[in-house]
């Protein structure tokens, strides 16, 4: 069962057998807000394009990053499926992935935080149905959702970060919005949250 997550909010990410889970999908959905008006239906939908971000940390500070970039980590445990610049189309899906094989990130990273910005300069006034979503890669199980809500002035949002716990790990939302195009811009709003 799915938990619709609020800001700072935290949940264990174990099976509900007990074991611990081997990989996740952090997938970002969103659409461009319907324009209104007779020139609207002319123009048609601004395309927006929002990108989903993976920042590996280690004792505070960064040692990797995923993005539309740079696709995959450079261990091979964090990938990224690919950008998306232009949103979906209402059905409701992920349209920008990005995969973690948790037993494969390394013993040094303690943390990874999922940004998502608008590259294109928009700000989420200008998007709806925007999500962000945790699933057990292994079952398809969704674990966990992160809903934009309330549009606003900002172009981007530090989404949630995955800590280790022990022997498994947790995952945190933030929620947190910020100004910035690309997950650089982000850096000292996400240092707040290490």
């Amino acid at each position: 069962m799915s938990v619709n997550l609020n800001k700072g909010q935290q949940i264990s990410l174990s099976k509900s057998d007990g074991g611990a889970l081997r990989a996740v999908r952090m997938g970002l959905g969103w659409q461009a807000v319907q324009r209104k008006g007779f020139l609207a239906k002319l123009a048609g939908t601004r395309d927006i394009d929002l990108d989903a971000s993976a920042l590996l940390f280690t004792g505070g500070r960064m040692a990797d990053v995923v993005f539309f970039r740079h696709l995959v980590s450079d261990d091979g445990s964090v990938r990224h499926l690919g950008d998306n610049l232009t949103g979906g189309s209402g059905a409701g899906g992920d349209d920008e992935v990005i995969l973690v094989d948790l037993g494969r990130v390394p013993g040094h990273v303690d943390q990874i935080v999922f940004t998502v910005n608008s590259f294109t300069g928009q700000t989420f006034a200008e998007v709806q149905n925007a999500f962000c979503r945790l699933i057990d890669e292994v079952t398809g199980e969704e674990l966990a959702r992160y809903t934009l809500s309330g549009g606003g002035a900002c172009t981007a949002q530090i989404m949630a970060k995955l800590h280790r716990a022990g022997d498994g790990w947790q995952l945190q939302a933030i929620g947190e919005p910020a100004a910035g195009q690309t997950f650089q811009d982000l850096l000292p709003t996400i240092a707040a949250h290490l």
